[in-house]
């Protein structure tokens, strides 16, 4: 089994060009659910998350076709505990990676649009070639909203106020401050804590249930966030995504973003973010659109980033390995 690796701002992504086991479905959405009680779809999952072949942080997909003739290809979202609604830094690879396979035919210079169809609905990876290169992908997602703004929630570090959002995933934002924590590796461990301790606080609440689409519901995961001011008239914020089970983004989390900027509409329509990472990498995060959904004043968001290659592997399962399908150790 082949696969092809980039990573979007430092966080990872598998891709599995021709998954080796059946993922049925009449959608991704379909396809997603029938996945997760799979135990073949589980099995292939674990042996390319789990070392030793991949890690507690790994994260990739599985390329299916996808709902209809208006997009080029779907995909399931997978990382250490299971299959994600969306995934924003994936699709900025995917984009990066449809341009250099030829699946969708690119121009020397200029954009083009590639549309993939997530579990969350449809979106877009408009990629940005320079000299026959790519250097920049906008991924513009489904529509995003806050779901419930300031949360008292009890924690182990005091009451915190914690707003939900969803921008393909639901999200449990959380100043890092109010916490007394800041957005560093030197916080790692107690991000990670909170950041689980909040998700599950959360999960099973009203405060996570999708308005129209119980497959989306539950907290996905904890953005920890550090407000560092507005320069250039650009809102900046670092933070840390802690989604699954204490998996950290790498990256400034793409769909995350999305459900900042939903936030941050609410008060500017017009608000853009640089939005780094605990290790300094950034998205630009902007508005293209607003809109409703279910009654909600929502955004149409875009996110700006960039994805690389770093190496294509052949995987084999050696019949006598005690190991397989792997493990994790957190």
């Amino acid at each position: 089994m082949s696969t092809v690796d980039y990573h979007t701002a430092g966080e990872p992504f598998r891709i599995v060009a021709e998954p080796p086991v059946a993922l049925p479905g009449q959608s991704v959405a379909e396809r997603r659910v029938r996945a997760i009680g799979s135990p073949d779809a589980q099995r292939l999952r674990e042996l390319l998350c789990f070392e030793p072949r991949g890690h507690a942080d790994m994260y990739g997909g599985f390329v299916v076709p996808p709902d209809d003739d208006g997009a080029h290809l779907g995909v399931l979202f997978w990382h250490k505990d299971g299959f994600s609604t969306a995934c924003g830094h994936g699709t900025i690879a995917l984009g990066v990676w449809a341009v250099d396979t030829g699946i969708v035919e690119a121009p020397r210079d200029g954009t083009v649009d590639v549309v993939i169809d997530v579990p969350s609905g449809r979106v877009t990876a408009r990629v940005h070639r320079d000299a026959g290169r790519s250097v920049a992908v906008d991924f513009v997602n489904v529509a995003s909203y806050v779901i419930a703004r300031d949360v008292p929630l009890n924690t182990s570090r005091g009451e915190l106020a914690v707003t939900v959002s969803y921008g393909g995933a639901i999200y449990a934002c959380v100043d890092a401050a109010s916490a007394g924590l800041r957005v560093d590796p030197g916080h790692y461990q107690d991000l990670i804590a909170l950041g689980r301790e909040v998700k599950w606080a959360l999960n099973d609440s009203p405060h996570a249930v999708h308005p129209s689409d119980p497959r989306l519901s539950g907290v996905y995961g904890t953005i920890l966030f550090e407000d560092l001011g507005v320069a250039d008239g650009q809102v900046h914020q670092r933070n840390v995504t802690v989604f699954a089970d204490g998996e950290v983004d790498r990256s400034p989390c793409g769909s995350g973003t999305c459900a900042r900027l939903a936030v941050l509409a609410e008060r500017d329509s017009a608000v853009t973010l640089r939005h780094e990472s605990i290790v300094g990498s950034v998205f630009a995060g902007t508005v293209v659109a607003t809109t409703a959904v279910d009654g909600r004043a929502a955004v149409i968001p875009q996110v700006t980033g960039m994805a690389y290659r770093t190496g294509e592997h052949t995987f084999v399962v050696d019949p006598a390995d005690p190991l397989v399908p792997g493990f994790v150790l957190r």
